[in-house]
């Protein structure tokens, strides 16, 4: 008796010509995803013979699952993540779609080509998150609908249409990642209904089968954070198997089964199937008359016939999504489903030799002759890319300009101040004298909006929320900070989590894009934890997102915090990020001229992110001399926002020019009035962005488009002198400055952990008090 073929199941079910049409399209998606990466490896010339690398086996076992979301559920509004190996599967959806010109198919990870992991900005079809930094992408649309509803949320820009949903396609191995419990964990996640996450569960990951996948655990770890939980487990195969006599036990046998063992059932022949798969339980020989009735095929295909792989077990499951929580979907499947590496333990990166990607050919009526043809217009496939690219065509975005931000709002501190209260302080400035800009802004915090001098903008614009709640201290006298929550807020406050907080920043930074409505997004977190939050930031900066990420307190000028909270890489941190632009003011009104060309260069094409590393030092202000002619403000305001600006020129040629960067600035002056004295002249430069400095060096050398005209203003030829660099930070981030002028050169800074003390004590520690700078400037000089 050999088994009766699967019936059409009514609906949610998909009808049976509809799934031969599907099945039609898979196979096609499939031929293009192995034929993109096998012409990558194995056609494309390739003189240096480097591995060009590409991931057919990762592929495959996402096939079926794209191609019912694209083909079946998928709408304009949607925006999908995909998993990083699963780009050429990606693609070919896109170039059957009609998004994709024939001719990128060749060029998977060639320059100027298909990108190795799907990208925003540099892929040349349509792609609604960047990824490939494990976590980083399937944790995006989590924060991409916050963005979204904010948006929507603001009466002055209000989105256009539905909000769609966020997929994320995600590989089992990637939860494994701590980004992304760190989301699904967040108190605010739990209520986006508009999350679904899609977990390709096919229990392989680099190196070897995993071992114990706890699938189970898993799902109650989502379920006990609020998710509505589904499980695609098994096709229909095998689910009428398990209504036939033996067909419990069989069940049995699969669910208790090591994930190893059953890995190794699909690379048996069906002889071997009939030996192996009943086992050696009290159910084995009931599992062993079920299995005589099936033939060879039969017999094969059951084995594998994992839920994942079914269009009707997956329609049903895309059908049952709960849009008032988040879901997840865990879809068994096979790594390598259909390819001749299916289920090996090694299959990861493996190629298909020509032979076997012949043989795959005839096997889905492909031609390696011609492996870019679509199916025939009017083929059942062919008529459904045509319907679906109808469907998911969207409007182009309409990006609106960003409100426009002053570059001074005309203020002069005075008496004492920290470039950290300068932030709050220009935030509420900003909301009388530029309201528009003010309403654009939107800050985040991880739980520290109130020790980062946030409170003041807290209190005036609110704290934002999907729904209004009260404020059950609104009437306590001795309460400061007041937390209204409303949808009208412009603060965000997440966990103590600051992948999290950067996640949302980039999304945020991304509205002007994706529904072409701009934010000013900040967001403010301790410095020292900034080097927590740069992959994710940086991922968001590839993937297009403009923002503002400000580190506050930074250094060892946080002295009574210790070595643990006093940072000292982050200076040079900002100097090497890619699209971004880093200040590290030492007075307010630098902190407020930075603040502000940073919030004038978000929101629009072509803009860039940007990192101010703030202190909680208090500094005499009286020491920025502001001067008060208002031509001779601009003119100190944009050589502050280029990089730098001389603080203190001497009447004569110098003989030193201390460049001080920061919270350390008051030092250099001292230090320099104490070489005036001796007989030294001395010119004093503040650095505020030490960045921009190299970007000029650079487009001086011929190399970038910096504005080197900074270089002659703050360190002319005519006055080249020894150079002493100080800064509350790594010394290496300044010293590049020597090479403007080639002269001689030291370079003051910290380089080892601190430690708690009072100030002074701290920076005599790490040879950052004038003492040190004089006797260094003497050495030099």
């Amino acid at each position: 008796m050999t088994i009766a073929p699967p019936t059409a199941l009514d609906p949610p079910g998909v009808p049976a010509d509809r799934e031969a049409a599907l099945r039609e399209v898979e196979d096609r998606v499939l031929w293009l995803a192995t034929a993109i990466v096998h012409h990558a490896n194995r056609v494309r010339p390739n003189p240096t013979g480097l591995k060009v690398g590409g991931h057919q086996a990762s592929c495959a076992s996402m096939t079926t699952i794209m191609t019912a979301l694209w083909f079946g559920h998928l709408r304009p509004q949607d925006r999908v993540s995909v998993k990083p190996h699963a780009s050429p599967v990606l693609h070919a959806i896109n170039y059957l779609l009609g998004g994709l010109d024939e001719r990128y198919l060749t060029t998977l990870r060639s320059f100027g080509g298909l990108q190795s992991y799907p990208s925003r900005t540099k892929d040349p079809d349509p792609v609604d998150y960047s990824t490939g930094s494990v976590g980083i992408g399937a944790t995006a649309p989590v924060w991409g609908a916050l963005a979204r509803r904010y948006v929507g949320s603001r009466q002055e820009w209000e989105a256009d249409g539905a909000p769609g949903r966020q997929y994320s396609l995600v590989g089992d191995a990637e939860l494994d990642e701590g980004a992304c419990w760190e989301a699904i964990l967040d108190p605010m996640v739990s209520r986006l209904g508009e999350v679904c996450w899609i977990v390709d569960l096919n229990r392989q990951s680099l190196d070897r089968v995993v071992p114990d996948t706890g699938a189970h655990r898993l799902q109650d770890m989502f379920a006990a954070a609020g998710w509505q939980v589904l499980t695609v487990k098994y096709g229909r195969l095998l689910s009428e198997l398990f209504d036939r006599p033996g067909g419990g036990e069989l069940r049995r046998r699969l669910d208790t089964m090591p994930n190893p063992e059953y890995q190794r059932l699909l690379r048996c022949t069906p002889q071997q199937l009939r030996t192996r798969l009943p086992g050696t339980g009290p159910g084995a020989d009931a599992v062993a008359g079920l299995l005589d009735t099936l033939d060879d095929t039969a017999l094969h295909s059951a084995v594998r016939n994992l839920g994942g792989h079914d269009h009707a077990a997956l329609d049903a499951a895309l059908s049952d999504i709960d849009d008032t929580r988040p879901t997840v979907i865990f879809a068994y499947t096979v790594k390598g489903r259909g390819l001749a590496t299916e289920g090996h333990p090694q299959n990861h990166s493996s190629l298909l030799t020509s032979e076997q990607f012949g043989e795959l050919a005839d096997r889905l009526g492909a031609s390696t002759g011609d492996p870019w043809a679509r199916p025939a217009a009017d083929s059942a496939a062919g008529r459904l890319c045509a319907e679906t690219a109808e469907r998911l065509r969207r409007a182009p975005v309409r990006v609106q300009e960003p409100p426009p931000v002053p570059a001074d709002l005309g203020r002069t501190p005075s008496g004492t101040g920290t470039t950290q209260a300068a932030l709050g302080r220009t935030l509420l400035d900003l909301t009388r004298k530029a309201p528009e800009a003010a309403a654009a802004v939107v800050t985040l915090s991880p739980d520290v909006s109130s020790s980062t001098n946030l409170g003041g903008w807290i209190n005036k614009v609110g704290v934002w929320s999907p729904d209004e709640r009260r404020d059950w201290f609104d009437d306590d006298p001795e309460t400061i900070l007041h937390w209204r929550e409303r949808p009208t807020g412009r603060h965000i406050e997440l966990g103590i989590a600051e992948t999290n907080l950067v996640g949302l920043l980039g999304e945020l930074g991304a509205t002007w894009s994706r529904w072409g409505r701009p934010l000013l997004p900040i967001g403010v977190l301790y410095d020292p934890f900034v080097e927590r939050a740069l992959e994710p930031w940086s991922f968001g900066i590839y993937a297009g997102g403009q923002s503002i990420l400000v580190g506050t307190p930074g250094g060892v000028s946080l002295a009574p915090e210790g070595g643990a909270h006093q940072s000292v890489s982050t200076p040079s941190v900002g100097l090497e990020q890619p699209g971004c632009t880093a200040y590290e003011p030492a007075f307010a009104i630098d902190a407020e001229w930075t603040l502000l060309a940073a919030l004038a260069g978000l929101g629009r094409p072509g803009g860039r992110s940007f990192y101010l590393r703030l202190s909680t030092r208090p500094v005499d202000q009286a020491l920025a001399a502001v001067p008060e002619d208002p031509a001779a403000r601009e003119h100190r305001r944009r050589q502050a926002v280029a990089g730098a600006y001389t603080l203190r020129r001497s009447e004569e040629a110098p003989r030193l020019t201390i460049a001080a960067m920061g919270a350390v600035t008051p030092e250099a002056l001292a230090a320099a009035d104490r070489l005036a004295v001796l007989g030294i002249p001395v010119d004093v430069v503040c650095v505020t962005g030490p960045g921009l400095l190299f970007e000029a060096v650079q487009a001086r050398a011929g190399r970038g488009e910096g504005a080197d005209w900074i270089l002659d203003a703050v360190l002319p030829a005519h006055r080249a002198a020894p150079l002493l660099t100080v800064l509350d930070g790594h010394p290496h981030t300044l010293a590049f400055l020597a090479g403007v002028n080639r002269v001689r050169s030291r370079h003051l800074g910290v380089t080892e952990f601190g430690q708690s003390g009072d100030l002074d004590q701290v920076y005599r520690h790490h040879g950052l008090d004038a003492d040190s700078i004089v006797a260094a400037a003497l050495d030099l000089s």
